[in-house]
């Protein structure tokens, strides 16, 4: 069972701890009160995402198994070099999918709600006629709004009587769309050739390096611009976290040109000691700015005419 096991990818549930920001806004913005129910619904959701993201990363491996073989290190993944049975394969997704809904029961209704659009979203990503990871663009975009999801997901533990600002929720989708073109641009330079770049990835056939590079630009500007609304609005003081904020996406992009990048394989970030310690860095920056009051800054929300 080992190789079904792996298909399911359980190596990446890391990247499920994206709700936890969602966890964060809602605690800040709402008039939260901690109780013991609040971490059963958060270890029932998170396991819940898990198995939903699961479910998605099976049909995924399952229909990509033709593509995959022209990738120099996708194609020893087992649907590609093992004799692995469909019965078998789409029985593991039915089970993810029990699995996550059941424990999405045990939140609320917008949290299972958020639960079925992820899984949705790994249908049209995935499952032809639509199958958006073959169409330029719309490929990244449909995939990195799972991140706006995963903080829909992380706020709807904390609260079901309110939703999240829509700053925060376009600044998250396109902080993951600069993530996701990042992962492209990294693969497209490791494969080093466009013509076998197409086969593995039918995007790709109307990708190059240079538009790669510069859509990861364009998802860059517009998150952090939306990024900057919300902690304008919400919270003044989050003005001086911006250039960490900026500093960090320009950090990720420079890890894409480094050899066999860990930008292509997100969960594998560990390995890059020196941008743990700055996302470290940073979340201390947000700590102490969230509690920390700096009344000139009122300035630039509440202008004053200067006396003559």
């Amino acid at each position: 069972m080992k190789k079904y096991i792996k298909i399911a990818r359980p190596d990446h549930w890391v990247k499920n701890a994206f709700i936890l920001p969602g966890i964060a806004i809602a605690i800040l913005l709402t008039d939260y009160v901690f109780s013991i129910e609040t971490i059963w619904k958060f270890l029932a959701g998170f396991f819940a995402t898990c198995f939903i993201a699961s479910a998605n990363y099976v049909i995924n491996e399952w229909l990509d198994a033709e593509f995959d073989k022209f990738h120099p290190t996708k194609k020893y993944r087992p649907v590609v070099s093992e004799n692995m049975k469909f019965s078998l394969v789409m029985l593991e997704y039915a089970v993810c999918i029990v699995i996550g809904i059941g424990l999405s029961l045990l939140v609320n209704t917008p949290f299972l709600l958020m639960e079925i659009w992820l899984l949705i979203m790994g249908v049209l990503y995935n499952v032809k006629p639509v199958r958006t990871k073959d169409i330029p663009y719309l490929d990244v975009l449909s995939e990195s709004i799972n991140n706006m999801i995963r903080l829909l997901l992380g706020w709807f533990i904390i609260t079901d009587a309110y939703q999240p600002p829509s700053s925060i929720l376009i600044g998250y989708w396109f902080a993951g769309a600069f993530l996701m073109a990042t992962k492209r641009f990294a693969e497209y330079r490791m494969i080093g050739d466009p013509e076998t770049a197409g086969l593995y990835r039918k995007s790709f056939k109307h990708y190059s390096e240079q538009s790669l590079l510069i859509s990861t630009f364009f998802y860059a500007l517009t998150a952090t611009f939306f990024i900057g609304i919300f902690m304008i609005k919400y919270r003044i003081e989050y003005l001086i976290a911006m250039p960490f904020i900026f500093g960090l996406f320009c950090f990720y992009l420079a890890i894409a040109f480094k050899p066999d990048s860990a930008a292509q394989k997100p969960e594998k970030l560990y390995r890059e000691k020196k941008l743990l310690i700055y996302i470290a860095i940073l979340i201390v920056v947000l700590a102490v700015l969230t509690f920390v009051d700096i009344p000139p800054l009122d300035y630039w929300i509440d202008p004053f005419l200067l006396e003559v």
